[in-house]
């Protein structure tokens, strides 16, 4: 089966916005010259020096948050409180809900991007590198529209941030590159092209134009980064579009 995602093209846009209301700075630098590989030499058999360029940046996120189990309603029967008594039934029982994805940090300051449907609700986010560091994160920003969240981290130390690309300017054959923490085993990498543009009603939120990529993606990956061969970010991993919910 063929493989489909999509990712928001107006995400890297909105991102930018958000985190330059907070940092100023620069946003993206000149778009580089494409040029189409004449012969095999000119095509590049890895991939090494984007990743190590864009991966750092790129962090899984964890969100948790505390529900409490309604009563029991049969504990309010005389007949099963005589059978049964109490047993924990007429107390309410917590149960803790849990989230899993992937971020980018788009500024050295403490600012991570994610989706707005890995924080959603969430009582207490966090943010693990590569290296092993978590880091306590509080939610500054949530825009549902464009499922868009921006995070900070409470201590930011030796944070590599990711250079932001124009969307705009993505074109239709790109080789595009999908960096994040799917099924929550370690960061991963995937390779593809821009499929198509412009994309529309897929059931996320109410935004209009999303970049689709035939990039392997998985569940976990959202929130994580799509990089341009320069190793810039062109958008944020969204949605899943297959018959399995999977890549494939």
């Amino acid at each position: 089966m063929q493989r489909k995602a999509t990712f928001s093209r107006g995400a890297l846009l909105a991102a930018a916005l958000m985190a330059s209301s907070l940092v100023a700075g620069p946003v993206a630098a000149q778009t580089p010259l494409r040029q189409v590989p004449e012969s095999r030499q000119e095509i590049s058999l890895s991939f090494s020096g984007v990743v190590k360029k864009s991966a750092g940046a790129v962090v899984n996120v964890y969100g948790a948050r505390v529900e409490k189990q309604p009563r029991n309603p049969f504990m309010d029967d005389p007949f099963f409180r005589r059978f049964f008594g109490d047993r924990g039934f007429g107390v309410p029982q917590e149960r803790v809900q849990r989230s899993l994805g992937s971020g980018v940090v788009v500024d050295a300051s403490g600012l991570v991007v994610t989706n707005n449907h890995v924080i959603e609700g969430m009582s207490e986010v966090k943010v693990a590198f590569a290296d092993k560091r978590e880091v306590e994160a509080t939610i500054l920003l949530r825009d549902p529209r464009t499922d868009l969240a921006v995070l900070k981290l409470k201590t930011a130390k030796d944070l590599v941030a990711i250079e932001l690309a124009d969307s705009d300017k993505v074109e239709i054959g790109d080789i595009v590159l999908a960096i994040g923490n799917p099924f929550g085993v370690g960061q991963t990498v995937t390779q593809g092209i821009v499929s198509a543009l412009a994309r529309t009603q897929i059931g996320v939120g109410d935004a209009q134009s999303f970049i689709q990529t035939d990039a392997a993606i998985n569940p976990g990956n959202s929130g994580g980064a799509l990089v341009d061969m320069q190793g810039r970010v062109i958008g944020i991993n969204t949605a899943i579009f297959s018959r399995s919910g999977g890549s494939h």
